[in-house]
């Protein structure tokens, strides 16, 4: 393993840097009740390891002990009939759901406790709070800083309930949901119902995202403990907002989420939501879920502003810093951090010339800043995704190499981007495009791609580079002082 850098510029005290979990002893799961398909568990993941000089193997959406198998055995996997792909893929996220009798005896603050126990314990003169956002992971990774998350995934064990009958789904939730709640009063949560981009998931669990409202005694402890005097707490805001329904102070239903479908669409049907269902053979021609009561941040990626509160309330208390970062949507910050690496890279006298595309909990920032490569990161494989990344292709300076990461749900769901569509955008490569442990012709049922992506990608870049000095907030203030305008978000 190699060591990360730790320059005096964000460790306070080198003396004090000693790892409190070594490598190949980090807990396999989070928790016994928490996802490892998780966008947060996945991410916190990528940056602690980086944060102790490590890279991210075969951590996605399906056990480890599925993964290695599908490493030796990917190819035949994505060649079996597609009922049975589909059933492996069902099960083997099934088999990390709790009963729903044991939601009133989970504890939020344990999850809180196992984040902050896999940073290395040493002093930071920065610690971000906030939105799930893999590019802001790149952000941190750069800094050399470490990220409390708001969000987590909590998925609990049912069946019997079509993908797409949401009403019955959420009549189901009341008691599990009152339960969780009776015991966890510092914890909003979001139930959500996705049949067009998780309608394999669904089929036997149901998702149960919590979001903090206010700093875990474990999460306030860490920043006193691990927050050098003075420092400063970025405060991550993504201002997602999505209809939802209450059902009580902290319990909320949203149906579907950001991605190939609009919110009009999954409330009121229409042509792409009618093709979608007879595609799968379903006797509708569109949802009818619980009829939405207001707007209010999105379940995985939208951020509760009741946390900034808490996090005023420290600030105050120990004199820190706080800088907020506030965008509307997620992969608003993925050119803004993609641009930063480049400008970076070349400070340190490199080309910058080639782009990591990450696709979902797809990402390796340890292996981006080892090899040179410039991320971008996208939130899924959808139209939207694919859009972003072009108008970031259109605007920046020509890459001479293109890799591209591709994450599979298993669905030919509403706005999924073909992987025609996906090639015509690695031809913008001035010599190389390639996608990076895809198989092209199992997307977007590639399930082997959740391990073999980190084989590939050690294969394909041999180029490497020392691991760099940290960048410093001085540096991050002169990117964005040469930056300010260039892009919608905002850093208050």
């Amino acid at each position: 393993m190699l060591n990360y850098a730790c320059p005096d510029q964000f460790v306070a005290d080198e003396t004090a840097s000693s790892v409190s979990i070594s490598k190949g002893k980090i807990p396999l799961k989070a928790s016994p009740y928490l996802a490892d398909f998780n966008s947060a568990t996945a991410m916190v993941r990528a940056l602690t390891n980086n944060l102790r000089g490590d890279d991210f193997p075969m951590f996605g959406s399906l056990p480890r002990w599925f993964l290695l198998a599908i490493r030796f055995a990917g190819s035949a996997v994505n060649r079996m009939p597609r009922a049975l792909q589909e059933q492996l893929y069902i099960w083997a996220g099934r088999s990390e759901a709790v009963t729903p009798e044991k939601l009133a005896f989970i504890q939020a603050a344990r999850v809180a406790e196992w984040v902050v126990s896999l940073y290395p314990q040493r002093q930071y003169l920065a610690v971000a709070v906030g939105s799930s956002n893999g590019a802001a992971v790149h952000l941190w990774a750069a800094l050399g800083v470490p990220w409390l998350p708001q969000t987590f995934l909590i998925p609990v064990a049912r069946s019997g309930i079509p993908p797409g009958d949401p009403q019955r789904d959420t009549r189901w939730a009341q008691g599990p949901a009152r339960a969780f709640l009776q015991a966890n009063p510092d914890v909003q949560l979001h139930h959500m119902n996705g049949p067009n981009q998780d309608r394999l998931m669904i089929q036997k669990m149901a998702y149960f995202r919590i979001k903090r409202l206010r700093l875990d005694p474990a999460y306030e402890e860490f920043l006193k403990r691990s927050l050098a005097p003075g420092g400063t707490i970025f405060v991550v805001e993504c201002n997602l907002q999505w209809p939802t329904r209450k059902y009580g102070e902290r319990h909320l239903f949203q149906f579907d989420a950001l991605g190939g479908a609009t919110p009009k669409e999954y409330l009121h049907g229409g042509r792409r939501v009618e093709d979608y269902l007879t595609r799968y053979h379903s006797p509708r021609r569109c949802w009818e879920p619980p009829r939405p009561d207001g707007e209010r941040p999105e379940a995985e990626w939208g951020f509760e502003p009741a946390l900034r509160e808490d996090v005023e309330r420290l600030v105050r208390e120990q004199s820190y810093q706080v800088r907020r970062i506030v965008f509307d949507t997620p992969e608003q910050l993925s050119p803004l951090v993609a641009d930063l690496y480049r400008w970076w890279y070349r400070e340190r006298g490199m080309a910058g010339n080639r782009l990591l595309v990450e696709s979902f909990i797809l990402m390796e920032p340890y292996w981006a800043l080892r090899r040179g490569l410039v991320p971008f990161w996208m939130l899924f494989n959808k139209q939207p995704s694919a859009q972003a990344l072009a108008n970031y292709l259109d605007d920046a300076e020509a890459f001479e190499e293109i890799l591209m990461m591709l994450f599979s749900h298993g669905v030919d769901s509403i706005g999924l981007t073909s992987i025609d569509e996906w090639r015509r955008l690695l031809k913008r490569a001035r010599k190389n495009g390639a996608f990076v442990g895809v198989d092209d012709k199992a997307y977007p049922r590639d399930f082997a791609v959740l391990a073999r992506y980190y084989f590939d990608l050690r294969r394909k870049i041999h180029l490497r580079h020392p691991i760099p000095a940290l960048l410093k907030l001085d540096q991050l203030d002169q990117f964005l002082k040469e930056t300010r305008g260039d892009c919608p978000v905002q850093w208050l």
